[in-house]
């Protein structure tokens, strides 16, 4: 079948929940993917950075296979083989005393929502059903109730409600927001990304995380760190906390934790917080299943074997400083943002035109991938294991085209 034949398909039998652009991939391979069609186009999306160690990562496939031909699910009502060797690999990994295995992004998130509400009560001794949460504006970390409830993009939660109480938003990057929050003694947790990737890639300024961790410290609050997009070697470091030292009370991994393979999340924290929740309170049927556990602990490997961190933090900052170099003679681009390989273009037009996807449509065409957020920002973000000579490539195709506008 032709591209538009598979489109047409899910059209008509698939729910409107998701505007794609209009490609369809049938194979990838590293910083590769292939259309039905058989083009070829550089991926500077990684599945919003859940491709990491880049698509079909032998060891990981490999890992996959072996384990599958075994023991695929037992759900926790039974012990499994694997399940607590990947435990003690990736608390050691993180430094943590321990780990809640889920399988979404958004199911950690909902994971420690539900550990702040209870150490808050148990530990601090907030009064009942009185828990707050404190999130940022522009926040995303999907899709569910709780997480929408905690949105202030109208596209999430318009027509969804009522709401999930008890989240309050204050303005990303402001300290003096956040305290004035704090001060609350019914705050038990801060939950933050340390850049916001869906919002389109925003950067907060320096200082800011190490003054959360400090702030929260202070007033006996949780700090809450969504790494779904942000860790794993993205931005140049396994996690971006590791920027400023600002180790979370909690931390949240998902998506490259499988290295897009298969649905794998975490929630890492230490035992006087994991240990509030007992049997029964919490738990998933596919959470810390052995497929799961051998693929996470695969992906996590590939990670320092390919030294990914150091790779992202150069080829990112020569990503950056290139095309610093060049938006200074072209006005359609107002700016450059991002840390290690996750970057984003600014497009000098209103989110409501079309340029943004426009873009993206012609830089399809000229073989790369890369997909509109907000209406008029480009995130680009391509597999960690990019190398020199791609990602100059890559520059070229985006200034070319870009020009071509």
């Amino acid at each position: 079948m032709k591209s538009n034949e598979y489109i047409d398909l899910e059209l008509k039998y698939g729910a409107h929940n998701y505007h794609p652009l209009p490609v369809v991939l049938r194979k990838g391979q590293g910083v590769y993917v292939w259309d039905v069609e058989d083009k070829k186009y550089y991926d500077f999306l990684s599945a919003y950075s859940a491709v990491n160690q880049g698509h079909c990562h032998p060891k990981i496939i490999t890992a996959l296979h072996n384990q599958a031909k075994n023991l695929t699910l037992t759900s926790r009502a039974f012990h499994n083989d694997v399940l607590g060797e990947y435990e003690q690999y990736i608390t050691n990994y993180f430094k943590y005393d321990k780990v809640l295995p889920m399988n979404t992004g958004v199911e950690g998130g909902e994971t420690a929502n539900k550990l702040a509400r209870k150490w808050g009560y148990l530990k601090k001794k907030i009064p009942k059903n009185k828990a707050r949460i404190i999130f940022a504006n522009g926040n995303f970390w999907g899709r569910t109730l709780a997480a929408i409830s905690s949105s202030d993009d109208p596209s999430s939660y318009n027509d969804f409600g009522p709401y999930m109480p008890g989240y309050s938003l204050i303005p990303y990057n402001n300290i003096e927001a956040l305290e004035q929050e704090l001060r609350d003694p019914n705050v038990c947790a801060f939950m933050v990304e340390p850049i916001q990737g869906e919002a389109g890639v925003v950067v907060p300024s320096d200082g800011y995380l190490s003054a959360v961790r400090s702030l929260c410290d202070k007033y006996n609050v949780l700090f809450i760190a969504d790494e779904v997009q942000t860790g794993l070697a993205r931005t140049g470091k396994m996690l971006a906390c590791d920027y400023e030292n600002a180790r979370p009370d909690i931390l949240i991994l998902g998506k490259a934790l499988s290295g897009g393979v298969f649905p794998v999340s975490a929630v890492l924290a230490d035992d006087d917080i994991m240990l509030c929740i007992k049997p029964g309170e919490h738990g998933s049927t596919y959470g810390g299943n052995p497929l799961a556990c051998r693929v996470a602990m695969a992906a996590l490997q590939v990670l320092k074997d390919e030294n990914l961190c150091q790779n992202a933090y150069e080829l990112g900052n020569l990503f950056r400083d290139e095309l610093n170099s060049w938006i200074v003679s072209c006005d359609l681009v107002s700016g450059i943002r991002g840390k290690g390989l996750l970057n984003a273009i600014l497009i000098n037009d209103s989110p409501e035109s079309s340029t943004a996807w426009d873009i993206c449509m012609k830089l399809r065409e000229n073989s790369l991938l890369a997909k509109p957020t907000h209406g008029n920002i480009i995130r680009l973000a391509p597999p960690l294991v990019i190398n020199k000579e791609q990602i100059l490539d890559c520059i070229n195709i985006i200034k070319t085209t870009i020009d071509h506008f």
